[in-house]
């Protein structure tokens, strides 16, 4: 499901940049990334507790929460600093939609399935 989030906002994304832009257009772009941007979130959080348990999901996902943060910082800055240099948002757009894809193919094969421990050996 989570690959298949990200393949849509890639395909949002091409799309917004290969229509005509105008004021409808970006409303159905903001509607559209608007609804798929935090749809992953109960997706990811209920991954991590699926993995690895509940025992330590707080944890865990605050690692995952934290990680995507300095994701977003890179990102806004990585695209102020590319406008600067190329004097346009072209490149962004096209990386975002690059990062989407990547995202949707490396999703694909994660088998969310419960990792499997073994018995703990009682100490005799």
């Amino acid at each position: 499901m989570l690959g298949l989030l990200y393949f849509v906002r890639a395909i949002v994304i091409g799309l917004f940049l290969l229509l005509p832009l105008t004021g409808a257009s970006a409303i159905v772009f903001g509607l559209a990334i608007g609804f798929l941007w935090l749809a992953t979130v109960p997706l990811t959080s209920g991954m991590v507790a699926q993995i690895f348990g509940s025992r330590y999901l707080a944890t865990l996902y605050g690692i995952v929460f934290f990680s995507h943060q300095i994701g977003a910082f890179l990102g806004a800055w990585l695209g102020g600093r590319l406008y600067d240099t190329t004097g346009s948002y072209d490149v962004v757009w096209m990386i975002a939609f690059a990062l989407g894809v990547f995202a949707a193919l490396i999703h694909l094969p994660i088998a969310d399935a419960p990792v499997q421990r073994a018995p703990a050996v009682s100490a005799q």
